[in-house]
């Protein structure tokens, strides 16, 4: 199986979801757009499409940061979508599969960084895909946006800071608004490109301190994430 992925930054690097396509033995490939990569001229040939992070948004445009094609990448997802992969958005990836869907991102009621439990809906608890997530979930934020809901679309979870964060947009196509793949060596990473909101930590009520970020155990939410994307894989090719 192949699997996808687009990196904006390289701060906002796969983690977990990398080690699962690895552990797995899947053919994993990128299109890391800060390095100046092109993205797939069409998904043939992709099983999973992943998108990941960055400090953009969906209406930042080529003028504004030249390696972001916003519109490139919704086309893509979209050509994905109804060609029957498999694809799940990461924060910013998350934006832009509701806004390649028609469904424009919003601002966040607050700015999110560190490690905030997340709460299942009841259309979450009855989504077999869900079933071994618990009720409240310990996982990693650093966002201040949050994906556009389709008319079909079901919010799974959701936190204190944020109504949305995680989407189901189909039965093979996911939003996380959160980031279950954060790791000690990509939390390292973003605290580097973060000074500015991490030296205000205290202004916010949902942001961790450096001190503290390093100080979590992200592993939990990982295997949670890591049986989600298997289950995400045994469904992609029963079908």
């Amino acid at each position: 199986m192949r699997v996808h992925f687009i990196v904006h930054e390289s701060f906002e690097a796969p983690g977990a979801y990398a080690t699962w396509a690895r552990n797995h033995d899947h053919d994993v490939t990128y299109s890391c757009v800060y390095a100046g990569d092109k993205l797939p001229a069409d998904a043939e040939g992709i099983d999973f499409l992943i998108v990941m992070g960055g400090p953009q948004d969906p209406v930042t445009t080529l003028e504004e940061c030249p390696h972001f094609d916003s519109k490139g990448e919704q086309a893509l997802i979209a050509y994905a979508i109804k060609t029957g992969k498999a694809v799940i958005g990461i924060c910013l990836g998350s934006q832009l599969i509701g806004e390649a869907l028609g469904a424009p991102f919003a601002h966040s009621p607050e700015k999110e960084i560190g490690n905030f439990p997340i709460m299942l809906t009841e259309e979450g608890s009855k989504d077999e895909m869900f079933s071994h997530f618990t009720k409240t979930l310990e996982v990693g934020h650093w966002h201040n946006d949050m994906p556009g809901l389709t008319p079909d679309a079901k919010i799974i979870a959701y936190s204190e800071g944020c109504p949305r964060q995680i989407v189901s947009y189909s039965d093979r196509v996911f939003g996380f608004q959160c980031h279950m793949e954060l790791t000690l060596d990509v939390v390292e990473q973003l605290i580097a490109h973060s000074e500015k909101d991490l030296n205000r930590a205290a202004e916010y009520r949902f942001v961790d301190t450096p001190e503290q970020l390093r100080a979590h155990d992200y592993s939990e939410m990982n295997q949670i994430l890591f049986g989600f994307l298997d289950k995400l894989e045994a469904h992609y090719k029963s079908a």
